[in-house]
């Protein structure tokens, strides 16, 4: 099942699919040297826009959550991805933390951790749940919406370990993107495993330094496919300011809104696309897709400063402050199921695509964030296997290639986030 576009089947991005198919045999190659050299994230997931003419990943989660969302045929990908992932860390593992997020009454979530948690023990791993919430004092049961339950229960820090009553875990696997801070508890763990590590958390990640691992990695790609980098690439630009409410900070930022904005339309002239170009303001470290405002003119920032605008910018998580700042170019979706805007996101696991969703809006336009309230999602999408493209078909027209390469750029991203974690590590900071 794949949404149609509402652009023409026979533009640049089947041009691109087409290159993608004719050169697999060379992306694999590609990929099996870069993991050679780099260790993949744990787990991830991109949003991928698809416009047409382009196709890029516009965000980059180390935390993902929705895996209740993949389709129930997929688990089989995961539950061997796992064992890989597993494997090359902890070859003895018996026992694995979950450590989630404390969204205690949001059954979406909590159907999320029961998949995560089912993966893992089909993995072959004693699974449990560890909560961060202060409202978990002992064991926990809570209901889902598909008859089954999941129990929460209080962490219990010894010296160097971190646990559960009558549970000693090797490996601690984070559902937390740590957007409030790392609490104490999880620091200096000598002796266990802490899967993604503390600096993938957006106390210390930020956008910018993903794009600007993920341009370099677009860029030797497109190289090797002899295309520009552009059709899988959005430009962006950070804006260091710590407050972008004063005269300074608001200057900078309409300046890289321009330059992004000048970019963009300089491509869209070059390939002779007729849609009006535009970027997107979002926090420098994550939002899970609030606080994001779409601009058409950099003379739009002039207002910014206090108003709608203001307060858009200012909607985080746990109250934070908005600081610096990165300007992405919007990519539009122009995907839909059932005449509602639709955008694929892809889930990874070590190296592997293990499967995927499409976010639904019905009230977003092609230029919008789907990441929203009133969002579903779709996993009919990914049935087939990304994993398995079928050579001489019409580009367009196959599911299984139009999912190979959206696998592709996802796994581009993926491979971002690798060199990204590498030059943010602290340990490796101190050995130098």
């Amino acid at each position: 099942m794949v949404p149609h576009l509402v652009t023409a089947l026979n533009g640049p991005i089947n041009e691109l699919e087409q290159r993608i198919l004719e050169s697999m045999p060379a992306i694999e190659r590609w990929f099996r040297l870069e993991w050679m050299e780099h260790t993949p994230a744990f787990y991830a997931s991109a949003d991928v826009r698809n416009a047409g003419f382009k196709l890029a990943p516009v965000d980059t989660n180390l935390y993902p959550d929705g895996w209740n969302h993949l389709s129930p045929d997929m688990l089989p990908l995961a539950v061997q991805a796992a064992m890989a992932a597993i494997e090359k860390i902890c070859p003895e593992a018996k026992n694995l933390l979950l450590v989630p997020e404390n969204h205690l009454h949001n059954t979406s979530y909590l159907s999320n951790l029961a998949r995560l948690a089912r993966i893992f023990n089909l993995a072959g791993l004693n699974v449990r749940l560890g909560s961060l919430s202060n409202d978990v004092k002992e064991a926990t049961t809570l209901a889902l919406p598909d008859g089954d339950s999941i129990t929460l229960e209080p962490l219990i820090r010894t010296r160097h370990r971190l646990g559960l009553k009558d549970f000693d875990p090797c490996t601690i696997l984070l559902n937390n993107d740590l957007s409030a801070g790392v609490p104490g508890i999880l620091e200096d763990l000598h002796e266990q495993y802490l899967l993604p590590p503390l600096h993938a958390g957006w106390s210390t990640r930020r956008k910018s330094n993903h794009a600007k691992a993920y341009e370099e990695i677009a860029k030797r790609f497109s190289k090797m496919l002899g295309m520009d980098h552009w059709l899988i690439n959005p430009a962006h630009a950070a804006c260091e300011a710590d407050s972008w409410t004063d005269g300074r900070g608001l200057e900078e930022l309409q300046t890289q809104v321009d330059a992004v904005l000048t970019k963009t339309r300089r491509k869209y002239k070059e390939y002779g696309i007729h849609e009006k170009p535009f970027a997107v303001v979002k926090p420098d470290n994550g939002t899970n897709g609030m606080g994001l405002l779409t601009v058409r003119d950099a003379k739009e920032v002039e207002g910014w400063a206090t108003g709608p605008a203001a307060a858009q910018l200012a909607k985080r998580q746990h109250g934070h402050a908005v600081g610096p700042l990165m300007v992405q170019e919007g990519v539009l979706t122009n995907e839909r199921l059932n005449d509602a805007v639709a955008e694929p996101v892809v889930y990874m696991m070590d190296r592997y695509v293990v499967g995927g969703f499409y976010r639904v809006h019905a009230e977003r336009g092609v230029d919008e964030s789907l990441s929203a309230p009133g969002a579903s999602f779709v996993p009919l999408a990914f049935d087939q296997s990304a994993h398995l493209p079928q050579p001489g078909m019409k580009p367009g027209a196959s599911a299984p290639n139009r999912f190979y390469m959206y696998g592709v750029v996802g796994r581009l991203a993926m491979l971002a986030s690798s060199y990204e974690m590498e030059a943010t590590d602290p340990e490796v900071e101190i050995s130098d």
